[in-house]
């Protein structure tokens, strides 16, 4: 009994077909990627921050004040009130710091769509507060005080309203 083969019969693999499925293969990858790398771009720009140079400079000054703050030993907490913001400021000791002039910034986590600058004014010995608008969700607050005598203080807190 021999074996033959019927060359005639049926499909064969040839080189051209080899050579259109790679091609097919890395056309899909290629297309898939610049729909992702589109669609990225889209979403996120890459820019954090639109002086990224002056930002680094001033790094050290960022550093030496925090190191100045941390010697007041200043201690801050803020809350979401119904109408708007309230922080409660207090010194090493735990007395209310009052006579200070706060001003803050409520804004979006991740947009800058809707920020609210705020000048808090003292409602009692420590507190300060401030109405704003349209608040529903997730904020974050970042707040300056600062004191007659210069000292100056900044925090962020995250804020949550119904």
């Amino acid at each position: 009994m021999s074996l033959t083969h019927d060359t005639d019969a049926g499909f064969r693999i040839k080189g051209w077909h080899v050579l259109v499925a790679m091609i097919a293969f890395f056309a899909v990858i290629t297309a898939v990627n610049a729909v992702f790398i589109t669609a990225a771009l889209r979403t996120f720009p890459g820019e954090v921050s639109v002086t990224p140079y002056e930002d680094g400079l001033a790094y050290n000054a960022r550093l030496a004040q925090q190191a100045a703050q941390a010697e007041l030993g200043w201690r801050a907490a803020a809350a979401a009130m119904v109408d708007g913001v309230e922080v409660q400021l207090v010194d090493s000791q735990g007395h209310p710091l009052t006579g200070l002039e706060v001003t803050a910034l409520l804004q979006r986590p991740a947009t800058e769509t809707g920020a609210q600058t705020l000048a808090l004014s003292e409602t009692a010995p420590g507190v300060y507060g401030a109405q704003a608008h349209a608040l529903a969700g997730v904020w974050d607050l970042t707040f300056k005080a600062v004191a007659p005598g210069g000292q100056t203080f900044e925090a962020q807190r995250r804020l949550t309203w119904p």
